[in-house]
């Protein structure tokens, strides 16, 4: 009788301990929605519709001033005859691999630095690292030209003092690219403070293991810290190479300026330039969306081979192999 009275209470405490999680899984979605709803609105009004509605004025002739006439595949065939778009596209290509790899390379060797660092002159020099990713991109620009000036500019004078005929960086198509990636460079600083964020992640178990082992500093890094740390050296390599492919303000100020008619530009027609300049200097905001689009594919091939080769290279803790 005792076991027969027993298994309804045990059956109703598990069924109201069951409605009580459930009310509570209830009341912890809707408090994450809540959350999430700016980020969902922002996206919706200031991502998606701006995509859905550039899709749609692809396919159409539109000026901003007459309503937009529907002209099928017109401006995608128009992309492969423009000779334009493959300089722009080639121009874009080349900076983006003479970019990325020296940011990441240079990111790196300052990140390993001021991981030997002791933590006053590590978060000194942290913060001295990343004051120049507050400058904006229009005085990055504007110092461009004023550093990299073949005759006046400082780079050619510290050239100078060692012998060194410095190029004509701002004229001459072949060092106008190199000279944008060396301007860069000045604002490194937000990805050695992602990579020693990393390397301080490392554990020290596993130097203290290659010591004894007898490897050097180099054998180390190889064999031990790129690997714990190619996960966040992928995440940056990947958000770099998006932003080099983008590159537009830099670019844009120096070379294609108001009233700017010394330096050479068409080794300097970016992607992103090229697509500005249809948009809002030829209100051809119909092609433009067809180049906005056709650059979105681009960077989505380029993430997806990144992605693939990461699967071979990139070590996730945890992860079985």
């Amino acid at each position: 009788m005792t076991t027969s009275t027993a298994a309804p209470v045990r059956t109703q405490d598990v069924g109201r301990r069951t409605r009580r999680r459930s009310s509570l899984e209830r009341r912890y979605s809707r408090a994450a929605w809540w959350f999430i709803s700016p980020w969902l609105v922002g996206f919706l009004v200031f991502t998606a519709w701006p995509m859905i509605y550039s899709a749609y004025l692809s396919f159409t002739d539109y000026d901003v001033i007459n309503d937009p006439q529907l002209v099928g595949w017109a401006n995608y065939q128009e992309l492969f005859s423009d000779p334009k778009v493959a300089l722009a596209l080639q121009n874009t290509l080349v900076y983006a691999a003479l970019a990325v790899p020296a940011h990441i390379l240079l990111a790196l060797g300052l990140a390993l630095l001021l991981d030997q660092a002791s933590r006053r002159a590590s978060g000194f020099f942290r913060t001295a690292f990343f004051l120049p990713k507050m400058t904006p991109p229009v005085a990055i620009g504007v110092l461009l030209i004023l550093l990299f000036n073949g005759q006046r500019g400082a780079v050619n004078t510290v050239l100078g003092w060692f012998g060194i005929t410095g190029p004509a960086w701002t004229t001459d198509p072949a060092w106008v690219k190199p000279g944008l990636v060396l301007m860069g460079l000045w604002t490194v600083g937000s990805t050695v403070i992602i990579l020693l964020a990393a390397l301080r992640g490392v554990p020290t178990d596993l130097y203290d293991a290659a010591r004894v082992d007898g490897a050097g500093f180099w054998r180390r890094t190889r064999a031990v810290t790129l690997p714990m740390i190619s996960g966040p050296l992928f995440f940056v390599v990947v958000v770099n190479t998006i932003a080099a492919l983008q590159m537009f303000t830099e670019a844009y100020t120096a070379y294609f300026g108001s009233g700017n008619t010394t330096y050479s530009n068409d080794a300097a027609l970016f992607y992103v330039i090229y697509l500005f300049q249809q948009a809002f200097e030829f209100l051809h905001m119909g092609y433009a969306s067809a180049l906005a689009w056709l650059l979105f594919l681009v960077i989505m091939a380029i993430t997806g081979i990144q992605v693939l080769v990461s699967r071979r290279l990139v070590y996730y803790e945890g992860e079985a192999r």
